[in-house]
């Protein structure tokens, strides 16, 4: 069979341009010149092209999810500032962020790791260690001490959320200047945080423990059967309810996405939750789909993970709006600590919030 020379121009192709680094305009007109290049390059630029336009539409509603170290990673006043300037309206993530980013604020230091000292000398020395980063076990107990205030001042509440949780910590942050921190802007924004796995982090063991003390188990020692008795009065459904009415209430969603795991698997769930809702249900209500969505994620697709899978594949459990409905995607391989901070400093840039 002959080969057809076609013209890529005539075919509707989009045709790439050579990078120029003395190009004006600052980080956001580098950004596009790069989704104008190819590979890693390509991906970061349309990773911005689609968050600007996500952020600049005023009836879209930003939810951020966020799992991955990136408190001791120090991308906490990145959060702070998508927060602070309205890039994030709602925030899912792991529990460990929250309680490291309170390490962070209550003037806790994270230390760089020294690969030459033995895991087992950093564990009788109270050094924690993720991955090139060390935490001190006294950081988290100044965090205990500031959480367990917190939930004395929540006695009489009722049955709580980590939502109705984060709101109180970040009270008290904003109000006792320990600023900036996650929670304390969060607060002063109005974004709800949700912790799907509560329990899966220092906060959720500080509530089992705080309640165990109320239970009287201080200086029992029993056996495991009587001893784990007088749970906190939680209920993760409240935050499930929480979160369906906000995206129910939304004109448009979108959300932006560091890493995978439960955050982000729980945030994009809401559209097949409301969808078995009608289908078993009997209701009629409105199904949400993303129509934005962007995520900074180096986990590949073939290991067959949540945090790897493509956003195409989510429109196959209605998560999303398809390309051709509308919906726009962007995936960037990359570490979140180098993507990140790049992406939002753009944004601030391109807003006239910070000088070129």
């Amino acid at each position: 069979m002959a080969r057809e020379f076609h013209d890529g121009r005539r075919d509707g192709l989009e045709p790439l341009e050579p990078l120029s680094v003395r190009r004006g305009g600052g980080l956001p007109r580098l950004l596009e010149g790069m989704g104008k290049t190819a590979f890693g390059g390509r991906e970061l630029g349309e990773a911005y092209a689609v968050l600007e336009e996500m952020t600049g539409d005023p009836d879209c509603t930003v939810v951020v999810t966020l799992s991955g170290a990136m408190t001791v990673a120090k991308m906490g006043l990145v959060l702070c500032d998508m927060i602070e300037h309205g890039f994030a309206h709602m925030i899912v993530s792991t529990g460990a962020i929250m309680a490291h980013g309170l390490s962070e604020a209550s003037r806790g230091v994270h230390y760089k790791y020294d690969p030459r000292v033995p895991d087992e000398t950093l564990y009788r020395r109270g050094y924690n260690r993720i991955y090139d980063t060390l935490e001190m076990e006294a950081n988290l107990n100044e965090v205990e001490r500031f959480f367990r205030e917190t939930l004395e001042g929540l006695d009489g509440e009722g049955t709580l959320s980590s939502r109705a949780i984060n709101r109180a910590l970040g009270r008290r942050l904003a109000e006792e200047g320990m600023m900036p921190s996650v929670l304390g802007w969060a607060y002063r924004r109005d974004v709800p945080v949700y912790v799907p796995a509560f329990t899966d982090s220092e906060l959720g063991l500080d509530a089992a423990t705080f309640a165990l003390g109320r239970a009287g188990a201080a200086g029992r020692a029993g056996d495991p059967a009587s001893f784990f008795t007088g749970p906190p009065p939680f209920n993760p459904f409240l935050d499930l309810y929480d979160f369906a009415r906000r995206i129910g209430e939304a004109k448009r969603i979108g959300i932006f996405t560091v890493g995978g795991g439960v955050p982000r698997n729980w945030a994009q769930q809401v559209g097949p939750f409301i969808d078995i809702i009608n289908h078993r249900l009997g209701t009629d209500m409105p199904v949400p789909r993303y129509r934005y969505a962007v995520r900074i994620c180096p986990e590949p697709v073939h290991w067959g993970g949540l945090s790897g899978c493509t956003y195409s594949e989510g429109v196959s459990w209605g998560k999303f709006l398809s390309r051709e409905e509308g919906g726009r995607f962007a995936e960037v391989r990359a570490d979140a600590t180098i993507a990140w901070p790049i992406l939002i400093r753009a944004l601030l840039e391109e807003k006239g919030l910070v000088e070129p």
